[in-house]
């Protein structure tokens, strides 16, 4: 199964990243996914269900140490090509 997941961290800083949006873009582009687009108000990741699920439980645990008040996600189920 692909997982294609859009997230944001909170809070916002226009003026400058916040530490627990640095880590979280850290983790996913460390992460073994297929695509990373990390933007200034969401980012998307997709790959396998196995990498997209590690990484996820890797970005909400150090996100949320790293100072995050609000993770939020919407996970897709994504199609695979041919099917």
């Amino acid at each position: 199964m692909r997982l294609r997941v859009e997230f944001t961290t909170e809070p916002f800083d226009l003026d400058e990243p916040p530490r627990h949006a640095v880590v979280a873009r850290e983790v996913v582009q460390a992460a073994e996914l297929d695509a990373v687009d990390v933007g200034p108000f969401g980012n998307t990741v997709e790959g396998g269900s196995d990498a997209v699920l590690a990484a996820l439980d890797q970005l909400l645990r150090r996100s949320l140490a790293a100072g995050a008040t609000r993770v939020s996600l919407q996970v897709n189920v994504v199609e695979a090509d041919g099917a």
